[in-house]
């Protein structure tokens, strides 16, 4: 039945008379609403889709439409009738747009007592239908609406009259938000309807105070007037409504929309404009506490979110304006304290309450607008608003602590992950209060710590302390605490903690990590810490904040660290033998092991290295032996990360970097003489690489493991990787021809850039460059779609051949992006490097032609603006040869798409040509020329597009 039909739907469509359609609809109409079969469903949805934009369309609407069918059928009339009009608008004569007018009327005014959803439906094509026609061909469209649904007569009670006009009223400016106009047409209508505004205010005025008024209908038009505000309606002309609203509030079933009302209006940018309004508000918004304090008290979270929302939105959006009204400065600072009060709602976020974390981006905005005041109004400022951000800090650490071990027990993994976040979210804001604060705030944390901590006769909480380290934690992760005079007392204090917590110790691990710098500064200190992060390296709860503490240590203070190397060493060694950790975690250790490493007498480096990866290399030669399975390949990918890992980070040669006038001298370090231990390890260890490779080439991500190994030590050792030059390249080589894989490729590319110019390793390097571009090459040739990750950047061999990549047509749009990327790194080079220019001239051409292949229809549209780069960046660089190349390429018939015109053409060129500044513009330009080559402009992909 239905399964014929969607092969032949614009057949159907154009040849059946009205009536079948509709049959065929309501066939297809059932099957969506109640064949249970999914595939029969979407099957269905299809066809429907393709039938509401066919011409047939405003004929069988009207139809479906009729009182005797069910609402699932008058809902897809609407529908259609919503996309034709909104979509199709030039298919509409003139002369039918009054006629279609009244018909949409009248089909309101019937369903103004039927289905809801219906009606909106129909509501909101009416209001598509007065978007297109305002101004001209329809003004005072708003005006006769209401005119229209306020005339007494029908068969429709006035209630359902109102509550349809209503509906309208509040889906003409949600569709004008969404409407597919042109630009220059929104400006106008946008006008127009902003003009209609003194139409729409009185009735809702007048529906709100009428003591008669049904909830439901107050409801409907506090939701109209939000919907409204969105045009930009001046605050003083709505004042009136908003007072309203605030009237509502008391109201439980108008409370929800009174309070989006409220805050739509007062959030649009314009109205920070009406001070006098704001002004106005201040004392409405404080009115409201008593109530906010009931909801508390009775566990209303919905009421106290809801007024929260309002004064934080009024302080928000309009705390410079505020701020300004110097002589009303006691009601502004009334409505900061309200919002503090919301800030510290009793309650642990997200369980208790959700209202606190709506207020951090108000103390944002507060600081911003204080701070950006001159200097003499800005002390003034500060001196009113720094017990204010004191108190905020306190009442931050307070949101920040944990609920008791049981309550937090009690909690989904949903709501600890919310926690977690808002309690970052608590870091972000403590670090940016410290710019206003600065040195005094961390004084005041460390005073409120060593109280806590020496007070023998109170017992304290572990969340009271957790969350003052989390203070400390927050600024000095982001901040230079270096100079700070309380950090030494803090080291001091954080032994005297009494760790019995999971929370505590992971807080305590990462405050020692974000201290890492300033224990540099201050290496005496390390023995207070250290042991404290040794001893959680341990306990795999502590897994990720203790490797990562240590990791910083071990980065930042490797040159204090060797009195401690063998320890920090052998408690390494145990964890990871004891398999402790996760992999990444086991990753990061051995990055710690590579800074640690870095900083000790060659001899000391290669026992060490000896003692921590002889176990593994042990391991790796039984794994070789194996024959390949999943366990095993985890296995080997496991120990060759872990090489890889600790090469990347050690590297004998590498001083610490210091910057800046006043840098303290860079510690001395003794010169290290003998063979580089990284390339030695590597040397010992190739031949079993070598071996797992034989069993494992076919496998990728072995590779790529293998790979890594070898392209980190590069990138760390540079020119000391010398003296595995020769064998790596024969390996890579003798890869790359059996199985070619990017991650051989890019290590390729690696030792290409670092070691090309090095007479003693250019043979070798040259040897194996030779043989990759020419496997690559011959990959190009015989069709790349089986190797889509294969691309080549080379600047010596095989130009002519590469630059015919881009006209194979990859499917893949990561591959084209890369393509284009690479495309628009080599251009530039024209100037400066020949090769570059030469090959561009001969072969510039043909990378042209692509490019217009492409944007004429050969590739995805989503591809559009990585072309229109290329073709920018040969506008800019090679503006000659452009102008020559595009006049060629363009004067070819049906090129590069039959739909375009010779004058369609020219015009792109000379709007291309013209833009060799602006990359925004030459991207449009080649959007709106793909339409045209496509057969789109003007359609509603176009509008999508």
């Amino acid at each position: 039945m239905y399964h014929g039909l969607k092969l032949s739907l614009s057949l159907s469509l154009s040849v059946c008379v009205c009536v079948c359609v509709c049959v065929c609809l309501f066939q297809a109409l059932h099957q969506l609403y109640y064949d249970p079969n999914i595939e029969n469903k979407n099957l269905a949805q299809k066809w429907l889709m393709q039938a509401q934009v066919s011409p047939q369309a405003w004929q069988f609407c009207w139809v479906l439409l009729r009182p005797e069918k069910v609402p699932e059928i008058q809902y897809f009339g609407a529908s259609a009738l919503h996309t034709k009009i909104s979509r199709y608008w030039g298919d509409i004569p003139t002369e039918q747009y009054n006629t279609l007018k009244t018909q949409l009327f009248s089909q309101i005014a019937r369903f103004a007592s039927g289905s809801k959803i219906v009606l909106t439906r129909l509501c909101v094509a009416l209001a598509s239908l007065a978007l297109n026609m305002m101004p001209e061909a329809w003004p005072g469209a708003v005006s006769e609406m209401v005119h229209m649904f306020q005339e007494e007569g029908g068969e429709v009670d006035g209630r359902a009259r109102c509550l349809a006009l209503l509906e309208l009223l509040t889906v003409l400016p949600e569709e004008f938000q969404t409407s597919r106009l042109p630009q220059y047409r929104k400006g106008q209508v946008r006008g127009a309807l902003g003009r209609e505004w003194t139409a729409v205010y009185p009735l809702l005025q007048q529906l709100l105070r009428q003591p008669d008024s049904p909830p439901l209908v107050k409801a409907r038009v506090l939701k109209c007037l939000s919907s409204w505000v969105l045009l930009d309606v001046p605050l003083n002309e709505s004042e009136g409504l908003v007072e309203a609203c605030f009237t509502a509030l008391s109201d439980p079933e108008l409370f929800d929309t009174a309070v989006e009302a409220i805050v739509n209006t007062i959030s649009q940018p314009d109205s920070q404009r009406y001070v006098d309004t704001l002004l106005k508000l201040v004392p409405q918004v404080l009115q409201l506490q008593e109530q906010l304090r009931d909801a508390i008290r009775n566990g209303d979270m919905e009421t106290s979110h809801g007024i929260c929302r309002i004064a934080v939105s009024l302080g928000e959006n309009h705390s410079r304006a505020l701020l300004e009204q110097v002589e009303h400065w006691q009601s502004f600072l009334a409505l900061v304290n309200m919002i503090m009060f919301c800030t510290g709602i009793p309650g642990h976020y997200p369980v208790n309450e959700t209202t606190s974390s709506l207020t951090l981006t108000f103390w944002y905005t507060l600081q911003d607008d204080i701070m950006s005041f001159e200097a003499e109004k800005q002390a003034v400022y500060l001196q009113v608003y720094r017990p204010v951000y004191f108190q905020l800090v306190d009442v931050l650490l307070h949101k920040a602590q944990f609920p008791t071990d049981e309550e937090y027990a009690s909690w989904s993994s949903d709501e600890k992950e919310q926690f977690r976040i808002y309690r970052v979210d608590i870091s972000d804001t403590l670090m940016y209060v410290y710019e206003m604060l600065g040195a005094e705030l961390l004084s005041n944390l460390y005073d409120k710590l060593g109280r806590l901590l020496t007070n023998t006769e109170q017992t304290t909480s572990w969340q009271h302390t957790e969350a003052l380290l989390y203070g400390f934690q927050s600024i000095a992760e982001t901040i230079d605490v270096n100079y700070s005079d309380v950090i030494p007392g803090l080291i001091g204090l954080i032994p005297r903690i009494n760790i019995n917590n999971v929370q505590l110790a992971d807080t305590v691990m990462f405050t020692i990590g974000a201290l890492a710098e300033w224990l540099a500064d201050h290496p005496v200190m390390l023995s207070s810490v250290l042991p404290l992060v040794l001893q959680a390296l341990g306990n795999p709860d502590l897994s990720v904040s203790s490797v990562s503490t240590l990791k910083k240590i071990c980065r930042e203070c490797k040159y204090d660290l060797p009195p401690y190397a063998s320890n920090i060493v052998a408690v390494s060694q145990e964890v990871l033998i004891k398999q402790i950790h996760k992999t990444s975690q086991c990753m990061w250790l051995m990055q710690a092991l590579g800074f640690l490493l870095s900083a000790l007498p060659v001899e000391e480096i290669l026992r060490n290295l000896h003692s921590l990866i002889t176990p593994y290399i042990q391991q790796l030669e039984k794994l070789a032996e194996e024959t390949p399975n999943p366990s095993n390949k985890l296995a080997i990918i496991h120990i060759l990360g872990l090489l890889s890992n600790l090469f990347t980070t050690l590297d004998i040669t590498k001083q610490e970097e210091e910057s800046g006038e006043n840098a303290p001298p860079i510690k001395s370090v003794p010169p290290q003489t003998g063979p580089n231990p990284v390339v030695v390890v590597l040397q010992q260890v190739f031949a079993l690489i070598q071996t797992v490779l034989s069993k494992w080439l076919n496998d990728s991500q072995v590779v790529e493991a293998v790979c890594a190994i070898f392209e980190k030590s590069v990138k760390t050792l540079l020119h000391d990787f010398a003296p595995m030059v020769s064998q790596l390249s024969e390996m890579l080589g003798q890869m790359y021809s059996t199985i070619p894989q990017a991650s051989a490729l890019d290590l390729t590319r690696q030792m290409v850039h670092i070691f090309a110019s090095q007479t003693n390793d250019f043979p070798p390097i040259k040897a194996l460059f030779e043989l990759v571009t020419s496997v690559t090459l011959t990959i190009f040739q015989q069709g790349p779609r089986d190797h889509p990750d294969i691309f080549l950047i080379s600047f010596t061999l095989g130009f002519s051949l590469l630059f015919r990549v881009l006209s194979l047509k990859f499917p893949e749009a990561p591959t084209v992006k890369s393509t284009c990327l690479f495309f628009t790194e080599l251009i530039p080079h024209c100037a400066d490097i020949p090769p570059v220019a030469q090959v561009v001239q001969e072969d510039g051409k043909l990378l042209l032609l692509a490019v217009l292949e492409a944007i004429g229809g050969q590739s995805s549209r989503s591809l559009m603006d990585q072309f229109a780069e290329v073709l920018f960046c040969l506008n800019k660089h090679c503006f000659a040869l452009l102008t020559v190349w595009l006049k060629e390429a363009l004067r070819s018939p049906g090129f590069p798409s039959s739909r375009v015109s010779l004058e369609q053409k020219d015009t792109f060129s000379q709007q291309v040509l013209r833009e060799r500044l602006n990359k925004r513009r030459v991207k449009d330009i080649v959007k709106e020329f793909t339409l045209v080559c496509r057969g789109l402009h003007g359609t509603e992909y176009a509008a999508d597009y």
